[in-house]
């Protein structure tokens, strides 16, 4: 596929994604943190799936620090977890290596 299908593909996946955003309960923080982290790592690293981790990351820490543990799925916790993993991969092989 060349580079440009793949670039314009993306815009337009972006340009659906922020569309969302006016659904957000932005007077929630611990809904509008996690949701902000994943919009704006996004871009800064290039990479969905880093904006991706660090929302599930985000969402878990801030909802169990708010008293909110229990509403969080296990499954959520176990997608947090392999992200902590994913992030920390690379410094912990960096620090060995």
């Amino acid at each position: 596929m060349p580079l440009e299908v793949a670039a314009a593909s993306l815009v337009v996946v972006g340009a659906l994604m922020v569309s969302q955003i006016k659904d957000i309960d932005w007077s929630d923080f611990s809904v509008a943190l996690p949701v902000f982290l994943t919009v704006i790592v996004m871009p800064l690293t290039y990479s969905i799936s880093n904006g991706i981790g660090a929302g599930f990351i985000s969402w878990v820490l801030v909802r169990s620090l708010s008293g909110k543990a229990r509403e969080i799925s296990p499954l959520l916790w176990i997608v947090a977890v392999g992200f902590l993993v994913y992030f920390a991969r690379g410094p912990i092989q960096s620090f060995l290596g």
